[in-house]
């Protein structure tokens, strides 16, 4: 019988090596991406049935690489191992297309479940999360990301690479862009958001979960 085709992405090789040892024996590991804009090429490249991937990644973040997938037509089924245990990132991670959501502090047979019923079609959360509070949280949280600034996937992309201390020169070098446009998208989502520096627009992507850091 084939094996699933797992594609991990992760930016510690300790954590990768740790996954490859868990899943090698059920599942065909077919590729490691260490950064969002890996994962993206790899995805692309390698058509994996999961994608098992950390929220927080240089240059793209897991969630946003992944919402970039979806809208691109992927159909892999999405596992996300995180050490985030806020209800933001875990909205976010669900309304991008996540079937699954561990921590990782979790059981290592939490990850394998989560794959096995991706695959199925259903959606596993860590039992650490399923509290009331938590779903509390979660439908608080849809709430108040409804109304929230819609930004275009080029605009998440500059605001992960500002929030990770890039210079609108190296983010251009980077997605291959001017500085000059960089700069101006960075201006429109101040004046989208109502804050007057970079420091601010950071810290309110951070707040309100749109980049991880």
């Amino acid at each position: 019988m084939t094996k699933p085709r797992i594609l991990l992405a992760d930016d510690h090789k300790i954590v990768t090596e740790g996954l490859r040892g868990l899943l090698s024996e059920d599942f065909d590991l077919i590729g490691l991406a260490a950064d969002g804009r890996e994962l993206l090429s790899k995805a692309r490249e390698l058509s994996p049935d999961v994608i098992v991937v950390d929220v927080s990644m240089p240059l793209l973040n897991g969630i946003d690489a992944v919402r970039m997938l979806r809208e691109e037509g992927s159909t892999a089924k999405v596992v996300f191992l995180t050490m985030h245990s806020d209800a933001t990132y875990l909205t976010r991670a669900l309304d991008a297309g996540a079937s699954g959501y561990v921590l990782k502090h979790a059981a290592s047979d939490e990850l394998i479940t989560a794959i096995q019923q991706a695959l199925r079609g259903q959606t596993f959360l860590s039992p650490q999360l399923r509290t009331a509070p938590v779903e509390e949280l979660l439908d608080e949280t849809r709430r108040r990301l409804k109304p929230a600034i819609e930004l275009t996937p080029r605009q998440r992309e500059i605001l992960q690479l500002l929030a990770e201390g890039k210079s609108a020169k190296e983010i251009g070098a980077i997605l291959n862009i001017s500085s000059r446009t960089v700069e101006t998208h960075k201006y429109k989502m101040m004046d989208d958001l109502g804050v007057t520096t970079s420091a601010q627009l950071v810290q309110h992507a951070i707040r309100h979960g749109l980049v991880s850091v």
